[in-house]
């Protein structure tokens, strides 16, 4: 007999053999991908039709593709514990990277059958990236589509409410893209003379947070390992 996990996922297939793309997954995961074109048609089907049943969006999120498959640390020395400081973005391939920069992924349950699914779908080209919203499908979906919104800059064709949820209402920029500055674009502070909050450009130093190799320490040098404890005790 055929587990829960290939029982849906055959009924999928079967059902969405021209809309969906089996992806890689967990022992005991589903996951499919949709194009964006197919995305509010594969998911009302989904929520209405009982042979699956996902009433229930549990979680929405976007994804930033950038320089996926692509090493950036390039070192020559590494502990156990981290890598060198001397680091460059060189972009040395390590693996397959993706076409398409940006995509949204939807955690769905069904209580009725008590199964889950995750779906991908990238979003069409350009700039701001764009796909459709599903509220009308989940309504859950407002504040997790708003939040991919504010963070990756992912625009939600037809959301009732798209502005930002996490970041201040004069913040510049998304703070989850892979190529957003970790010191940000602006800092804020009082300024007593006008009585208020303002902003102004961003006064933090840009560092390279990467663990940093001890190399002048006893611990590394290999004359020191090899003496015997008690010698080095008596040195």
């Amino acid at each position: 007999m055929s587990s829960r996990i290939e029982t849906l996922a055959s009924r999928l297939s079967a059902r969405f053999a021209q809309e969906l793309r089996a992806l890689p997954a967990l022992p005991g995961d589903v996951a499919f991908e949709v194009d964006a074109a197919n995305l509010l048609a594969v998911c009302k089907e989904l929520r209405d039709n009982a042979d699956f049943g996902f009433e229930q969006l549990i979680d929405l999120a976007g994804v930033d593709y950038l320089d996926y498959g692509r090493e950036e640390w390039n070192t020559l020395g590494s502990t156990a514990t981290g890598f060198s400081r001397g680091v460059n973005r060189i972009k040395e391939t390590v693996g397959e990277p993706q076409n398409k920069r940006f995509a949204v992924t939807y955690q769905l349950l069904s209580i009725s059958n008590n199964w889950r699914l995750r779906l991908r779908s990238f979003t069409d080209e350009g700039e701001p990236p764009v796909i459709d919203s599903v509220v009308e499908i989940w309504s859950g979906a407002n504040w997790f589509e708003r939040e991919a919104f504010d963070l990756y800059g992912i625009m939600f064709r037809n959301h009732p409410d798209l502005r930002r949820i996490l970041t201040d209402y004069g913040f510049i920029g998304h703070p989850f893209r892979k190529d957003f500055p970790l010191i940000g674009n602006v800092e804020v502070k009082y300024d007593t003379n006008k009585g208020r909050v303002v902003y102004q450009p961003v006064s933090i130093e840009p560092r390279t947070l990467v663990p940093r190799v001890i190399r002048d320490d006893n611990r590394y040098d290999q004359v020191l390992k090899e003496v015997p404890v008690g010698a080095a005790a008596s040195r």
